[in-house]
């Protein structure tokens, strides 16, 4: 019925680096047509992703696990956000190890 199904993650996925120091991905799904992709993200505890925008994608990103700070906020487990395509977010802050489902709508790019 699904044509994508990923089955549940184990200690020895296929993490790969991020597009910064600190932080791997586990990519769920790509979609060929919009460039957009599903991955889950784990940040280091320290780790700070300096301030950014995604100019061709929305970022969409469920805290699973950890604390998460920025502008002075402190998210933890369930918390969600939602950053436009072209709008400045950041910087994020993993106060401890943090892990999130995230989806990227459209093509990724670094700016």
């Amino acid at each position: 019925m699904f044509p994508t199904i990923t089955l549940p993650v184990d200690a020895d996925a296929a993490w790969q680096s991020g597009p910064y120091d600190g932080v791997q991905l586990l990519v769920l799904h790509r979609d060929e047509l919009s460039g957009g992709v599903t991955v889950l993200r784990k940040f280091n505890a320290g780790v700070t992703v300096p301030a950014h925008i995604h100019p061709l994608a929305n970022e969409q990103v469920y805290v699973l696990s950890g604390e998460w700070e920025e502008s002075g906020t402190v998210y933890t487990q369930g918390t969600f956000f939602f950053a436009p395509k072209g709008v400045k977010h950041g910087p994020h802050h993993a106060r401890t190890e943090v892990i999130s489902l995230t989806l990227f709508d459209g093509p990724l790019t670094r700016s």
